[in-house]
């Protein structure tokens, strides 16, 4: 019996067994002298069967091809080789500034709060992370040592990638590598955004800016409260300015209807528009210097 070697496999069976007995005639041509009419039929039948079991194989190929697709995701949540699952307790630290950095951190639940401290002594909150950031990506710019502590604020569970590790998937998984880029670059806007804040709005209004963020004002789904427990203090320190004047102003806040607190702090619509159209409520220049 003829056997065709090749097969053409389309997206849909019933056009595979209309192509298969046409290309099986055309091979049975070209490399069988003795073709004649009489085997046409046999052969064509058999092509149909070898066609649709083809197209059966490949459809199941293909299932599993996108069954195993790559998925970042699933990848970080998972112990695997370079990788491993840590829980951190509230106020636990996960690397203290001076430490070797050869590792990557990625917050599957919980918040990291990161502090930097001077050769003065001073210490300053830089930014609070939440789920689904990366941390510590710093060791692979070529930084040999942490330039900042991270510390839980609450029950964390974090996968540490290592350096090499992390290379590999870079090169290796694209969908990986645009996660990880779509990271930095939204990291970027953030500290630009920061920066820019700090330089020319008055402490009052970086304190309305940065409730309005932690209340993820501006993303997907409605604003949620405030459930990390962050003192005056903290806030304070992320603003750049005092204890003292962070609570009068969120006692102003608070008079005004801005926000409110029942058991954490409840930000609402009202301090958003009164940010975006800089109501005389929230001064956008301060008679004193900022501090």
């Amino acid at each position: 019996m003829l056997r065709a070697h090749k097969f053409i496999w389309v997206e849909h069976e019933r056009s595979a067994k209309i192509i298969a007995p046409f290309y099986v005639k055309a091979t049975a041509a070209r490399h069988c002298p003795n073709w004649t009419a009489a085997t046409a039929s046999s052969c064509i039948r058999n092509s149909e069967l070898i066609a649709s079991a083809s197209f059966v194989g490949m459809e199941g190929y293909v299932g599993n091809s996108v069954k195993n697709l790559f998925d970042p995701k699933v990848f970080l949540a998972k112990v695997g080789t370079g990788k491993t699952i840590l829980k951190f307790h509230k106020n636990q630290k996960v690397f203290a500034q001076g430490e070797v950095a050869d590792t990557i951190f990625y917050i599957q639940k919980g918040r990291i709060k990161l502090t930097v401290l001077s050769q003065q002594g001073k210490e300053a909150v830089v930014g609070i992370l939440e789920p689904g950031q990366f941390f510590g990506e710093g060791c692979m710019n070529g930084h040999p040592l942490r330039i900042a502590t991270t510390t839980a604020m609450e029950e964390c569970v974090i996968t540490t990638i290592t350096k090499e590790a992390m290379i590999a998937v870079l090169h290796k998984e694209s969908t990986f590598s645009e996660l990880f880029m779509a990271y930095l670059l939204t990291r970027n806007s953030r500290i630009e955004e920061d920066l820019i804040d700090q330089l020319f709005n008055s402490s009052e209004r970086r304190l309305a800016r940065l409730l309005l963020l932690l209340a993820h004002f501006g993303k997907e789904g409605s604003p949620q409260p405030i459930l990390i427990d962050i003192s005056q203090e903290t806030l304070a320190e992320m603003i750049g300015t005092t204890r003292s004047r962070v609570s009068s102003f969120m006692n102003k806040f608070r008079k005004l209807g801005l926000i409110s607190y029942n058991g954490h702090i409840e930000v609402h619509n009202s301090l958003l528009n009164a940010v975006l159209h800089e109501k005389p409520q929230i001064d956008r220049d301060e008679p004193t210097s900022k501090v």
